[in-house]
């Protein structure tokens, strides 16, 4: 994984400091309320529901063991709420109906970030220290500004990998880093960056989507869209370039970002996202965007064209780690030994199809571990679980971890021929669920419970589903399928684009879920991007799991040998859902 340099250490040190010194005077007085605002927003530090949320990056998903293991410390020293604030959360639950109220825990979001929400404001500099001393930090985690960069978690490793983004994804989060003409933009903006041939990176979802290609002639550029998003108005990226040179991406998002700045609505903030800028302008916002290139490349020589020195510098941190390099046993032996590994645990056997995927190199596999459990929301991690799992990213690989846009955790990096020892150790943490893709395996935003936006709780719902399935025959029956739960139409549990999405809504004071169904977020599974419809009117809490039950059977009724729930869908069409749905609210509604 990349390396920082010294000036990057330093940089985020300095950071901390002045978040020190900001913070302080904020306590002293000297700076009032609506002042230090935007200074802890501009490192990572929300207010939420019942305390501070801190949001820290992890550009494009890479994270070592030592990162790990200062966020397991944050965790457990500092992720504590004041007894007071604690005591009003807990006096706020027959209102609010929250139910999940958990401390010392780390969040894994579906932008890589990781997030904390009792840490008092009081401790927040003593954490930025902590942070930086592992190079980490909550720069642009917030406001508006391009934040931070994913990609794909197999990003170096995959087997239909055509071009590696990860050195693309760190010179743009170089590049994009307080960068002066765009740290107060219409709204925030997020590029993804994919450069394999299935889109596990979900471009078309982003402000800006990026594919790295390459043309006959073998060189390399951008397959480029423009103007995606959750939100309110869910739209997908329009291709705006086919194939712009690679070394040029930087002069063109200047061109793509500078429009959207001269234009982009400001005064209202439901209207501010290029998205709305797109669809509004349509092949003018696209003329506008080459106009302004032409002019930075031709008029002002294209002052950010990416030199091939600086990217072969950048790159040159992204080789695989020795332990890659090291030759496997016997290949023969070593597969025998697996097989008979196979044939004699049933559940490895199960988890090895599941959760472990292929590798450029034969000798690796990428192994993801799962952060969906009953009894824990999904993503979140508990201190003693983080400090476990840089045990397992140290021993089995290279202390490199990614985190992935779905909240589990890959280890990128493992031999063949310790998948049996890793698989053995991740069961005894509770992190070996042989789920991945499956309906368990669900997204979801944290809501209502802590969440000041949210207008309906994600969290009990994901538990009373993840409760109703545990049975993993019954879940390998029912086959790859995306339930994506958010708790307020901001989508952070990226709903849109689950093959089953549920959305929190509040009516009259109550709390109600839409659910919609089709999405998808461009990956082999999903196919192309594309929104889910709605599938009738809301449900209440109680209902929702017999209606995606419902909605379950109507799929196992309807489908052909082998096909996958999205693809039934896509052939029946809606109706049939739509009934079972309606009639599963019928039968709840009834007296017992």
């Amino acid at each position: 994984m990349y390396q920082y340099t010294e000036f990057d250490r330093q940089f985020v040190r300095q950071r901390a400091a002045q978040y020190r010194d900001q913070l302080e005077r904020w306590q002293a007085g000297k700076i009032t309320e609506d002042e230090f605002r935007p200074l802890r927003l501009q490192n990572g530090w929300y207010v939420q529901r019942y305390a501070p949320m801190l949001r820290v990056a992890v550009p494009y998903g890479e994270i070592s063991s030592a990162q790990i293991r200062v966020l397991a410390r944050i965790a457990r020293e500092y992720d504590e709420p004041e007894a007071e604030v604690y005591r009003n959360a807990l006096a706020t639950q027959g209102a609010l109906g929250t139910t999940y109220l958990p401390s010392h825990y780390a969040h894994f979001t579906t932008r890589t970030n990781v997030q904390f929400n009792w840490i008092p404001l009081s401790k927040s500099a003593d954490v930025m220290d902590l942070l930086a001393s592992v190079g980490m930090h909550g720069i642009q985690t917030s406001g508006n500004c391009i934040r931070n960069t994913t990609t794909d978690e197999r990003a170096g490793i995959a087997v239909d990998e055509i071009v590696d983004p990860r050195p693309y994804a760190e010179i743009l989060r170089q590049w994009t880093t307080l960068h002066p003409e765009f740290a107060f933009l219409p709204r925030k903006f997020k590029i993804a960056v994919s450069g394999a041939a299935e889109d596990r990176a979900a471009t078309g979802w982003h402000d800006v989507g990026l594919h790295l290609v390459k043309n006959d002639a073998g060189e390399i550029g951008y397959h480029v869209l423009v103007g995606g998003g959750m939100g309110r108005t869910p739209v997908i990226g329009t291709v705006i370039r086919e194939l712009l040179p690679w070394n040029q991406i930087m002069n063109y998002l200047e061109a793509v970002v500078r429009v959207y700045n001269r234009f982009g609505r400001r005064d209202n903030k439901y209207k501010a996202r290029i998205k709305i800028l797109v669809k509004a302008e349509g092949q003018r916002y696209f003329d506008e965007v080459e106009e302004e290139f032409r002019q930075i490349v031709e008029i002002d020589g294209g002052p950010h064209t990416i030199p091939q020195a600086e990217f072969d510098r950048v790159a040159a941190s992204f080789v695989p780690p020795a332990l890659a390099a090291r030759p496997p046993r016997d290949a023969e032996q070593a597969n025998a030994a697996l097989q008979r590994q196979v044939e004699s645990n049933p559940a490895f056997a199960r988890w090895l199809q599941r959760n472990v995927a292929e590798h450029k190199n034969p000798a690796l596999r990428a192994v993801t571990l799962s952060f969906k459990r009953v009894g824990q929301a999904p993503g979140d991690a508990s201190a003693d679980q983080l400090d476990a799992l840089a045990e397992l990213v140290d021993r089995f690989s290279a202390g490199e971890a990614r985190v992935t846009h779905d909240q589990n955790v890959v280890l990128p990096w493992v031999h063949a021929e310790e998948l049996f020892d890793l698989w053995q150790a991740a069961r005894d943490l509770g992190l070996a669920s042989a789920n991945v893709h499956l309906l368990t395996d669900m997204i979801a935003c944290p809501g209502g419970d802590l969440c000041a936006l949210a207008n309906a709780r994600s969290l009990p719902i994901a538990a009373a589903i993840t409760e109703r399935y545990q049975d993993l025959d019954e879940l390998d029956d029912i086959g790859d399928i995306g339930l994506h739960i958010s708790g307020c139409i901001n989508s952070c549990g990226h709903h849109h684009s689950g093959h089953i999405g549920i959305l929190g809504v509040d009516k009259d004071g109550k709390e109600w879920y839409q659910v919609t169904l089709g999405g998808s977020d461009g990956s082999t599974l999903s196919g192309d991007a594309v929104a889910g419809k709605v599938i009738g009117p809301s449900f209440s809490a109680a209902e929702v799991p017999d209606v995606i039950e419902a909605v379950l059977t109507t799929y196992r009724d309807q489908r052909e040998s082998g096909e996958t729930f999205i693809r039934t869908l896509r052939r029946v069409g809606l109706d049939p859902f739509k009934a079972a749905a309606n009639a599963a609210r019928i039968k709840v509604a009834e007296p017992a």
